[in-house]
C-alpha cells in the first residue's frame, strides 16, 4: 500500500537507508515501484539521511548508484532493477515457512492474553448510526480496496448498508463518492476533510495500562466530538466488533488483512486478536470480493435469459396476428404498399 501511494503521488524516486527486501518474506512494494518506472535506490545508509535533515526541500540528483544533494553531500547505494527484485523475492518466498512458524507461535502466545475478545462482552460505545438489523460495510485501506469497492457499487446503492471507514478507509470511500457513517481508528492516517465529513467519530483506545486514546488529541484540536472504544487488537478488529456488537445482520469487509504477507507488511508478528474476532463474528462476516460476484450474478441476467423472455413475448403477438382478420388485412396492405413504393410487382 505504501508503494502504491508513492506511485499515485508521482514521486521522482524512492531512496532507502536500508534494503527494500530483507528476505524475511516476499514484500511486493519494490516490484510496484519497478512496474511504475520509479527509480529505487537502497542501502545509502542512515548517515546520509541524517545529513539531509537540514536540507529538507532541496533538490537531489541520482546518477547510477549515487545520490547527490546540491551542497555536494552524497551517498552510495544499490539501484534496484526488476531482475534483482525478482531474484530477491524468490529467495524471500523460500523463507516463508520459517516466518509462518514464528508467526503461528507468536499468535498462540497472545491468544491467552486476548481471549477476552472471544469470551467477554465488549464495552462498545453507543453510536447514533443504526446498525441493528442492517448490513454494515467495513472499509480498510488494504490491498485491492479500490477494486473491491467498485465491484460492490451496485450492492451499496441497492442495499444501502451502514458504512464504517477504518482510518484511511474513510478517505478511500470519499474518493469514490461514498460518505462514511462512522469513522473508527487511531485517527493517524485519515485526512482532516474525512474527519469533518459529518461521520460519527470513534477513537480506538488502548485496553490495558493507562487506557489512553492518542487519537483524541487530534480531534480535540479540530474541535470535533467523538467516542472512545477501548479494545485490544487493531482498529480493523475494533470496527468489526463494533458492527457485530451493535447487531448488524451482515458485515461486508473491504481491504481487510487476512494473509501472512498482509500481516507482515503491517509489521505484526501475530494475529491473535484478528483470529479471535473472526471466530466471534463467524459466518456474519463476508469478503467484498464474494459479494461483488454474487451481486453481479443476481443483477445481470444472462443473454440466453433475455432472448428467452423476448421470444416468450413474441409468441402471443404472433398468435393474435394470425387469428385476427383485421390484422391480417392491415399486414397485407402494408406489404402491398411497400412493394408498390419499391416498384415491385
Amino acid at each position: 500500500m505504501a508503494a502504491r501511494s508513492l506511485v499515485e503521488s508521482k514521486v521522482g524516486a524512492v531512496v532507502n537507508a536500508a534494503p527494500f527486501i530483507t528476505g524475511r518474506y516476499p514484500n511486493l512494494g519494490p516490484m510496484v515501484l519497478m512496474e511504475a518506472g520509479i527509480p529505487a535506490l537502497e542501502g545509502v545508509g542512515e548517515d546520509f539521511f541524517r545529513s539531509c535533515i537540514e536540507r529538507e526541500g532541496s533538490p537531489a540528483t541520482i546518477e547510477g548508484c549515487r545520490i547527490r544533494l546540491g551542497n555536494g553531500t552524497g551517498g552510495d547505494g544499490t539501484l534496484l532493477t526488476p531482475e534483482l527484485v525478482r531474484e530477491r523475492l524468490e529467495g524471500a518466498r523460500a523463507n516463508l515457512s520459517t516466518e509462518l512458524d514464528a508467526f503461528a507461535r507468536n499468535t498462540l502466545s497472545y491468544l491467552e492474553e486476548d481471549k477476552a475478545l472471544l469470551l467477554d462482552p465488549a464495552d462498545v460505545p453507543e453510536v447514533a448510526t443504526r446498525l441493528r438489523g442492517r448490513h454494515a460495510l467495513v472499509v480498510v485501506r488494504g490491498e485491492g480496496y479500490r477494486e473491491d469497492l467498485r465491484a460492490i457499487e451496485d450492492y451499496v446503492r441497492d442495499v444501502r448498508p451502514a458504512i464504517i471507514g477504518v482510518d484511511g478507509g474513510a478517505d478511500a470511500l470519499l474518493d469514490l463518492g461514498m460518505r462514511p457513517d462512522i469513522i473508527i481508528g487511531d485517527m493517524d492516517s485519515v485526512s482532516d476533510a474525512a474527519l469533518k465529513s459529518g461521520a460519527e467519530l470513534v477513537v480506538h483506545g488502548y485496553a490495558r495500562g493507562s487506557r489512553e486514546a492518542p487519537g483524541l488529541d487530534r480531534l480535540r484540536a479540530l474541535g470535533l466530538s467523538s467516542k472512545v472504544f477501548h479494545i485490544p487488537g487493531t482498529s480493523e478488529d475494533a470496527a468489526l466488533l463494533l458492527a457485530d456488537e451493535c447487531e448488524a445482520s451482515l458485515i461486508v469487509a473491504v481491504g481487510t488483512h487476512f494473509s501472512l504477507v498482509d500481516f507482515l507488511d503491517k509489521g505484526r508478528g501475530g494475529m491473535a486478536s484478528t483470529f479471535l474476532v473472526r471466530l466471534r463474528i463467524g459466518s456474519k462476516l463476508v469478503d467484498a470480493k464474494g459479494i461483488g460476484r454474487l451481486w453481479a450474478a443476481r443483477t445481470r441476467p444472462a443473454w440466453l435469459e433475455i432472448v428467452a423472455i423476448v421470444l416468450a413475448a413474441l409468441v402471443p403477438i404472433v398468435i393474435v396476428t394470425q387469428s385476427s382478420p383485421f390484422l391480417k388485412t392491415l399486414i397485407n396492405a402494408g406489404r402491398l404498399w411497400v412493394r408498390s413504393a419499391m416498384g415491385l410487382r
